[in-house]
């Protein structure tokens, strides 16, 4: 193993290790990556990717705890916000899922804000509301106009109004 002295450098490769191991799949080496950069060095990232690799093994309740430990490490970063809100959809949690979603589309730390404006697109929708469905997932166009599966969610919401 290659220690580098700095305990935030040496957390943060092996945190991009797990990355790695879980999106070849393989979910448990992950996990095991994700919990010794945070005992290394505990970072809002390292916890919330744990959360979304507990998440892919069904485990919401886990996920979620970990994102919520993200949030008490950086309440500006919007990553887990989104996440348990879309854990609360999976789970039909829809009302509990929308100020989750709501406070990642304000975060000030966030890349993607396409996800959690997608994610309360699939919430209105869910819930009968296909005019609030649309606005939110031209929001998530806005945002990233590549993003295909609100591109698809849009069209299928206007042939619907139409």
């Amino acid at each position: 193993m290659h220690e580098s002295g700095d305990p935030a450098e040496e957390a943060f490769r092996i945190f991009e290790e797990g990355y790695q191991k879980q999106i070849q799949g393989k979910l448990d080496e992950a996990i095991r990556l994700y919990r010794q950069s945070i005992e290394l060095y505990p970072s809002a990232e390292a916890h919330t990717f744990l959360g979304w690799a507990y998440s892919m093994q069904g485990l919401y309740d886990e996920a979620i705890d970990e994102c919520q430990r993200a949030i008490e490490i950086d309440p500006d970063y919007g990553n887990p916000y989104n996440d348990i809100g879309s854990y609360l959809i999976e789970r039909g949690e829809l009302d509990d899922a929308i100020p989750w979603l709501e406070k990642a589309t304000k975060a000030p730390r966030y890349d993607n804000y396409c996800y959690p404006y997608y994610n309360l697109g699939r919430v209105w929708e869910k819930k009968g509301d296909w005019k609030k469905a649309l606005r939110h997932y031209q929001a998530a166009l806005r945002e990233n106009s590549k993003y295909t599966l609100a591109s698809r969610s849009q069209n299928r919401i206007l042939s619907l109004l139409n």
